[in-house]
């Protein structure tokens, strides 16, 4: 199968940002094109684009959609115009901090070059910083497959939670690539993907990819976990992750906290894959991320088909937190996190972000 490109740049800096509009699978396969900042905001919000290292990379790109007419501004007007779309984009979603961290090592590298020089030069700078985000992000997850794929035995049962796949970063995957590393190792797998409520990621996107690269795959309801666990099914489990806080604790897709204690219940090891971007050094805990809730419309009228009565309360946290120790191993570029404490992942990450 060809590699899934979940999003790409057409063209220089007269190009055109394109992405699977991931809302839409797995029944129909369709590339939006992305003409202003104001079509990527809705992307990222509506879950079009969507997994902390896809939703960087999109907003990488976004800030040069936002301040491609500008471009022959003067500098005052366009670095003002940087402001806008940034602070525009970070109002998104909150959770996922590949996208505020992606935001800024964008102005970052704007405000090295404000120095009076054309706006023109400033902006296809930034075009190859955004390039350059989209290549690493490609080549961390090459490298989290490897490491956790040597993590996976012949003939395993594995269970994943969400989608963090290639749908979910702008390649390969960090959880997926884990199962697809020991695919092409030569390892058996068969994984069992939690169909995820309310959205039905796995369902609709990780088993779709899955079959695509012809691993074996079967999904569960999101309740069913516990019980596959108990029936020896399922021998490890590994999640992508959306923030990771400095001792460890994980913020990912809403269930996630239900598998991993089920999994310690049953003596199943728990791995969360990735990047070194996810990680959050700056907040101590779990309990310091940011959660998003989302529209109730969700739960109770879920794919335009209504079932919860009306007028009734809803609540619709996105994320869940797991703490660290309820995990593992953290999987991440530079390799495996094992055990994990803040003194551990400071000496791993630290010098990567």
């Amino acid at each position: 199968m060809k590699d899934i490109d979940t999003l790409h740049w057409v063209g220089g800096v007269e190009g055109t940002l394109w992405m699977i509009d991931q809302t839409l699978l797995p029944g129909e396969f369709r590339e939006i094109e992305c003409p202003d900042v104001e079509t990527v905001w809705e992307a990222i919000k509506m879950l079009r684009v969507r997994g902390a290292p896809a939703i960087g990379v999109a907003a990488a790109y976004g800030v040069c959609v936002g301040l491609q007419k500008h471009a022959g501004d003067e500098p005052a007007a366009f670095f003002q115009r940087l402001e806008e779309v940034t602070s525009y984009l970070a109002s998104s979603r909150p959770t996922a901090v590949n996208l505020f961290w992606a935001i800024d090592r964008m102005k970052r590298l704007a405000e090295t070059m404000n120095d009076g020089r054309p706006a023109a030069e400033v902006f296809a700078r930034l075009l190859d910083e955004a390039k350059a985000i989209h290549e690493e992000d490609q080549q961390m997850c090459r490298a989290i497959g490897r490491h956790g794929a040597e993590l996976l035995g012949d003939g395993q049962g594995v269970l994943t939670h969400c989608n963090a796949g290639g749908l979910a970063t702008s390649d390969y995957g960090t959880a997926l690539a884990v199962f697809f590393a020991a695919a092409e190792a030569g390892k058996k797998i068969h994984v069992y993907a939690d169909e995820t409520r309310p959205l039905l990621q796995g369902a609709r996107l990780t088993a779709w990819e899955l079959m695509q690269r012809g691993i074996e795959v079967t999904v569960i309801c999101d309740s069913m976990a516990p019980v596959v666990m108990r029936e020896g099914r399922i021998g490890a489990v590994v999640v992508g992750a959306d923030r990771i806080a400095a001792n460890g604790d994980v913020a990912n897709k809403i269930g996630t906290y239900g598998v991993a204690l089920a999994a310690a219940a049953h003596n199943v090891p728990f791995y969360v894959a990735a990047p070194s971007s996810t990680f959050d050094l700056s907040l101590p805990s779990g309990a310091d991320i940011p959660i998003e809730e989302r529209d109730p419309a969700e739960i109770t009228h879920g794919f335009g088909c209504q079932t919860a009565p009306d007028n009734v309360q809803v609540y619709n946290p996105a994320f869940d937190v797991t703490p660290a120790k309820l995990i593992k191993a953290l999987i991440c570029e530079r390799g495996v996190i094992d055990p994990i404490s803040t003194e551990h992942i400071a000496e791993v990450i630290g010098g990567a972000q």
